[in-house]
């Protein structure tokens, strides 16, 4: 830059010169061919909003409120399950005595905390009594002033629960002799089916002398003692029949029960092949086959009680109706009893709640009765049958011996 005689004055003028551009070729490679993006630059301003927080610490406390929540009625699960497994066993006179003993109340009370039923019912008896402790609580709130003023009483007429009331009665007692109906049609079912046991057995052990068919008529005999005892697994949750099968049946037979879809129905098939293979006249083989049609009919019964519940509909409709009955009951009471609604509310959920519990537990009825002692019964019974048939056979060759030695008045014996 040059400058000026003044050098006070600065010159703005340059002795740049300008230089004409080479001409490029087209197949020129100075120029690259892929031109790089620009770097990127991340402005960093202390006004800018800071990222969002991470959600984690909130679900984690999510799920830690809604575990605690679940323990109670998991727990309460828990205690009902073991309850329905437990083995149910035959009534003898010792047991009918303790049963009906004067001091069964003082008994039934003192061992409440030990009962599966009124375990079950913490939950929901829990839940409906906090409900009120919160309403009650509310309601002191509202009557000391402690709330600002629209803040309303919660009261209400008891009218709708003396008219309602009736019919939450007949709802729970229709409930619960629909499932008692149940359990009966239950018991009438085993009770065939362990008396068309014994009359099978009966029949086999009487009508099968031949002595060629003595493995034949074991093994037979042995597929009748395991009919019910498979039929127990089929309908029972959590049984193991091969624990229970593994003294009745050969390992072979027992690996065929096994892989089966349906072990009673399996068994009935043994039953079936082995009446063909002994030898017996075709009136005593077609007998002994209508036999069988006693299990099939257990097995179709058994199989609708399990499959077919009381309409869903009649259940839930129970459930809600007491559940919205017990939600409004402290409003309900309040003006009569203020803070006594909540030991009043207790009282009326764990006794109805109790009454539709008992109604659920009876719908399945085979958990309610004995039947590993049924069973146990069964084997019982026609081992003792076949022992005694074998000590009557010899008392009878006994007696056609002596008879046959019989003197004559002459002396001799008769030949």
């Amino acid at each position: 830059m040059a400058q000026s005689s003044n050098p006070s004055k600065l010159s703005l003028s340059s002795n740049f010169t300008r230089k004409p551009l080479p001409m490029l070729h087209p197949n020129s490679t100075l120029l690259p061919t892929k031109l790089k993006p620009p770097p990127s630059f991340k402005i960093l301003s202390s006004l800018s909003p800071p990222p969002p927080p991470s959600s984690k610490p909130t679900t984690t406390n999510t799920l830690n409120l809604i575990s605690l929540l679940r323990a109670i009625p998991d727990w309460a699960d828990r205690v009902q399950e073991r309850g329905m497994r437990k083995n149910r066993a035959l009534y003898n006179h010792e047991n009918w005595v303790h049963h009906r003993s004067s001091l069964r109340h003082i008994r039934h009370l003192l061992s409440s905390l030990q009962s599966h039923v009124i375990l079950s019912l913490v939950p929901p008896v829990l839940a409906f009594t906090s409900v009120a402790v919160i309403i009650a609580s509310y309601n002191t709130a509202v009557d000391l002033h402690w709330l600002p003023g629209f803040f309303p009483v919660l009261r209400s007429s008891s009218l709708p629960y003396q008219l309602t009331a009736p019919a939450l009665a007949l709802l729970l007692v229709f409930r619960t002799e629909a499932s008692y109906s149940r359990f009966e049609e239950g018991r009438k079912a085993w009770k065939n089916i362990i008396a068309g046991t014994d009359d099978f057995a009966r029949q086999v052990i009487s009508g099968v002398e031949n002595s060629s068919d003595e493995s034949i008529k074991s093994a037979l005999l042995n597929y009748i003692m395991a009919f019910p005892v498979a039929l127990k697994c089929h309908v029972m949750y959590g049984s193991d029949i091969g624990r229970d099968l593994k003294n009745l049946l050969e390992v072979d037979d027992l690996a065929v029960v096994l892989n089966s879809k349906h072990g009673p129905r399996c068994i009935v098939g043994f039953i079936s092949q082995t009446l063909k293979a002994l030898q017996l006249e075709e009136s005593q083989r077609t007998m002994l086959e209508s036999k069988i049609s006693c299990f099939h009919e257990g097995i179709s019964v058994c199989e609708q009680l399990m499959g077919i519940p009381i309409p869903l509909s009649y259940t839930r409709l129970t459930s809600r109706f007491l559940v919205l009955w017990h939600l409004t009951l402290p409003i309900i009471l309040w003006d009569d009893c203020h803070w006594i609604v909540v030991p009043a509310t207790f009282i009326s959920a764990a006794s109805l709640f109790c009454i539709e519990e008992v109604g659920v537990l009876i719908e399945e009825p085979f958990p309610m009765l004995a039947l590993d002692e049924l069973c146990s019964v069964v084997q019982k019974n026609m081992e003792e049958a076949i022992a005694t048939e074998k000590v009557i056979q010899a008392r009878l060759n006994g007696k056609r011996k002596r008879h046959s030695y019989k003197h004559s008045p002459n002396g001799w014996p008769n030949t």
